[in-house]
């Protein structure tokens, strides 16, 4: 399966922020979104870093109420770890687990095109599974019946 085709199945909202963005914002949004992460953006859309959940709880236990006052721009992760639209599920559980990453956005090109969680992962993994006993189940059943 294609990176692509869980981004179409899961059918979820690309949500993003800017570097500019509060972090009392972005702990909001993170919470009534229900998601752990979001791509950074520039003002041209272009994918400048990533902040997630982690990111805040670290700098939170640094700074504390400090924390406040921050912006994006300063918690993000600016190297980040991105994958195309068009690799393999397998490829991009490879990537996470390589690089110890629980969110990757997906680009096609340079267009940041959705975001990949380890949900998703565990989705896929679950389904190939299920899949995979079907067919196991079903042949047993031909074999019996001959």
């Amino acid at each position: 399966m294609l990176v692509s085709d869980a981004l179409k199945s899961n059918r979820q909202i690309l949500a993003t922020c800017i570097p500019e963005e509060s972090i009392v914002s972005i702990c909001t949004r993170l919470s009534a979104l229900n998601i752990g992460a979001f791509p950074v953006c520039d003002a041209h859309g272009t994918l400048v870093g990533i902040i997630s959940e982690r990111d805040v709880v670290r700098a939170f236990a640094k700074d504390g109420a400090r924390l406040a006052d921050r912006h994006v721009r300063d918690l993000m992760t600016r190297e980040v770890v991105t994958c195309a639209h068009d690799q393999t599920m397998l490829e991009a559980e490879k990537l996470m687990h390589k690089h110890r990453v629980r969110h990757i956005p997906v680009v096609d090109g340079p267009k940041l095109v959705g975001m990949l969680s380890i949900r998703d992962i565990f989705v896929w993994r679950w389904k190939e599974s299920r899949d995979e006993v079907n067919v196991l189940r079903d042949a047993m059943i031909a074999v019996r019946n001959r």
